[in-house]
């Protein structure tokens, strides 16, 4: 994809993001911290239109990564992940993604990581929503590492810049965003 279409795929997104995902007022962040504004990324990835953007602006972002799997904490990379998968194979470059549940199944196979199965040694890249403090993306990290599964970084659509990205360092992962909150004039 040249660069101009990523451009233009990421101003509807932003369009998307600042007109059907973004309120202001008062808000608790899962991770406890209080906001004055929420971003609510799945508004946008669970219609068709924002669904593929960010499958589209992620593809292309983690094109010469070789991942073997993308993939991320339940709920948020959920839509993404689905999105991405269908996409890839599309376009003829398969993806194969995973969720990370908050805890393993008690029946059937009990899972912690749904999806394909991987296996130790694979390569994968984690996504995500929105990051605030990163804390379910290093959670996610930590699943894998004890599967023998590397991740090395991180993807989200929006950014809070809220102390994520040093979190994910500190994790062992890079964080990579599609926008960043101050993007919106926050």
């Amino acid at each position: 994809m040249e660069k101009e279409d990523i451009k233009s795929l990421k101003a509807k997104l932003f369009t998307l993001l600042e007109k059907e995902a973004l309120s202001k007022g008062k808000f608790v962040l899962s991770s406890g911290k209080e906001s004055n504004y929420y971003l609510d990324g799945r508004v946008i990835t669970l219609t068709p239109e924002g669904a593929y953007l960010v499958a589209a602006i992620i593809l292309e972002m983690i094109k010469d990564k070789g991942a073997d799997a993308v993939g991320g904490p339940t709920l948020g990379a959920d839509p993404v992940c689905g999105a991405l998968a269908a996409l890839s194979h599309m376009k003829n470059t398969p993806v194969k993604s995973f969720i990370v549940r908050k805890a393993a199944k008690e029946h059937g196979k009990q899972r912690l990581i749904e999806g394909p199965q991987l296996k130790a040694g694979n390569k994968v890249v984690l996504i995500d929503d929105v990051a605030t403090t990163g804390k379910s993306l290093i959670e996610a990290k930590q699943a894998l590492d004890d599967m023998g599964i590397k991740a090395d970084t991180a993807i989200v659509i929006v950014d809070r810049c809220e102390g994520a990205a040093d979190n994910l360092a500190k994790a062992g992962l890079k964080l990579e965003s599609i926008f960043k909150i101050k993007d919106f004039g926050l």
